[in-house]
């Protein structure tokens, strides 16, 4: 009998190894590596002139370091341009290594990649065991592995024959890693592309701000798609203005006549609603009384139709009270709406249709959201989902996206806010319209004169970018500016910020502590989490290498205070959130 495949044996039996383990020791069976089979090439379109300028910078040099930026609207062929550059590498005996955001993307991408290569496509992300993980690793550093498609914790991969990396989605916040030893996946991953001597391309329809300014003061190779590929036209978006109208479930009538026109056209529906759960708030009609987490400040999230209650900070879960715990009273109302009740209405409304909704509580087990795409199939549909769909999945049944409830994002303290919002709707509307069908964006909101809507419509990301990297200039904020968070949490609010005071003087001590600014201690924007109190120390610099020089002459002292061990504490360099 020939070799047989790990994976092959695990289907077969349930605990092999152990005999398999005692076979081998004496000498009855060998362990041997195995080359996995090839599949057949499929044929992908003819790159347009747009597509072939970007693959001829890309691999202009195809051996030695450089940063280009793809900036590519939705639907402009960007993945066709990294099958080319990949396909290159692999002419040339090399390793390619692709990044994507989330692991919803992996499986898409990754029967993409085995149609074009006719190669083997590797895998790496959380979602695989432990056995799969350590044998893509293995495959990596022995220079089997040629193509790797992962999330951030694949840019950690061994690559001894490196000829390419890849970071999709290059804007994405899930490349930066919040706890633990922090870092950002996307930087990183120019590290080691510059460290490897290979060239990075990070690709977006929405770049980030720092990509754009690298971009535009010549550190990054900057490439334009400005064109949808083939035969796909951008959508045409329609803002409702919801004021004063009735709505079921957050829904207009006039959305939910154009959610049945598509249906009946036989086209598919997105519902995009970022909030999941039943309904944000349980209400007391009666006195007020709202369901308040004991452990944060926060409200605690409506499940099940009602029935439980859970806070999406801490994970506490209850059953929901039947009746007031203030008054008594039984008006107990949940008020608003999430994917929850969203997916209960429109099941509702179109019983003749699939319904399916997509959010962190329907697609915690392994291959659910490949079900449910399944389950939607080609024919009419409506997807309900939050922002987990708005990231690179393609659709070609789609020709409707209705965004509701995107007022929560128009007002924020975070000053990153209306980059995160501008970037969330330009990906969720480029779903619709991705083949030869129009696509149509509805958006619904209580402020349809606010200034980002109105320069999202009339100029699109690139006027909105070009506005906001104005104002980040003259308010001194990132990428015009480099901060460092000090992030310190207590049962006492006093002993967070005993701390954070320690700390700030020790960073004003330093030969370049004259250089920083420093702001706090500050109560983090939700000051209790989880039974702590949190406060926040942030620290800014005109220039990275004066920021870098004050932390490594600072730590030492910080971490030897005697406040530093009353509290949980920690350093985030480059924050993305100010949570």
């Amino acid at each position: 009998m020939g070799a047989v495949a790990e994976d092959e044996l695990d289907s077969l039996f349930e605990d092999w190894r152990p005999a398999l383990r005692s076979l081998d020791q004496r000498g009855v069976v060998e362990q041997v590596v195995m080359q996995p089979a090839g599949t057949p090439v499929e044929p992908g379109p003819q790159p347009n002139d747009e597509q072939r300028a970007a693959i001829d910078a890309i691999l202009a040099n195809p051996d030695a370091f450089g940063a280009f930026l793809l900036d590519g609207i939705t639907g402009s062929g960007k993945t066709e341009v990294y099958l080319h550059a990949i396909a290159d590498c692999l002419a040339r005996c090399k390793q390619a290594l692709v990044l994507v955001p989330e692991i919803g993307l992996t499986p898409q991408t990754l029967a993409r990649f085995r149609a074009r290569l006719g190669v083997p496509v590797y895998a790496l992300h959380s979602g695989l065991s432990d056995g799969e993980r350590a044998r893509t690793w293995a495959a990596c550093l022995r220079g089997q592995a040629r193509v790797v498609v992962g999330t951030r914790s694949a840019v950690f991969l061994p690559l001894p024959d490196a000829g390419l990396i890849v970071v999709d989605e290059e804007h994405d916040g899930s490349y930066k890693q919040l706890d633990g030893i922090r870092y950002h996946a996307r930087d990183f991953a120019l590290y080691r592309g510059h460290a490897l001597g290979v060239p990075v391309v990070l690709g977006s329809a929405t770049p980030s701000m720092e990509s754009l300014r690298n971009a535009r003061t010549g550190r990054y190779t900057h490439l334009h798609l400005r064109k949808r590929a083939g035969a796909a036209k951008p959508p045409a978006v329609r803002v409702i203005d919801i004021r004063k109208r009735a709505l079921d479930a957050g829904l207009s009538n006039d959305l939910i006549d154009s959610i049945a026109r598509t249906l009946e056209a036989g086209g598919q529906v997105l519902v995009f609603k970022n909030r999941r759960g039943y309904a944000p708030v349980l209400l007391c009609h009666d006195c007020g009384w709202t369901a308040e987490c004991p452990r944060c400040d926060a409200s605690m999230t409506v499940h099940a139709k009602g029935r439980r209650l859970q806070c999406h900070h801490c994970g506490a879960s209850k059953r929901a009270p039947d009746a007031c715990p203030d008054c008594g009273g039984l008006a107990l109302q949940p008020q608003g709406a999430g994917t929850e009740k969203l997916e209960e209405t429109l099941a509702a409304r179109f019983p003749q249709v699939p319904v399916v909704r997509i959010d962190k509580g329907t697609t915690r087990n392994r291959d659910a959201l490949a079900g449910h795409l399944e389950t939607l199939g080609d024919g009419p549909g409506i997807l309900i989902g939050t922002q987990m769909l708005a990231k690179g999945h393609d659709l070609p049944g789609l020709t409707l996206v209705a965004v509701v409830g995107i007022d929560e994002g128009l007002f924020s303290a975070d000053f990153r806010a209306p980059e995160k919002l501008a970037q969330l709707l330009i990906q969720v509307s480029g779903r619709a319209g991705r083949a030869e069908q129009a696509g149509e964006v509805v958006l619904q909101t209580h402020h349809p004169e606010h200034p980002l809507l109105h320069t999202l419509l009339t100029g699109g990301y690139s006027l909105f970018a070009d506005e906001e990297l104005a104002l980040r200039e003259d308010a001194h904020f990132p990428p015009f500016a480099y901060i460092a968070m000090f992030r310190a949490e207590a049962r006492d609010m006093d002993a967070a910020n005993t701390f954070l005071t320690e700390a700030r003087a020790q960073l004003q001590a330093t030969p370049t502590g004259t250089l920083l600014t420093a702001h706090g201690p500050l109560p983090a924007p939700m000051p209790r989490r989880a039974g702590f109190q949190r406060a926040q120390l942030i620290v800014s610099t005109n220039a990275r290498p004066a920021l870098h020089a004050a932390l490594d002459a600072a730590l030492p002292a910080i971490r030897e205070l005697p406040e530093a061990r009353k509290v949980r504490w920690s350093l985030d360099v480059d924050p993305v959130d100010l949570y």
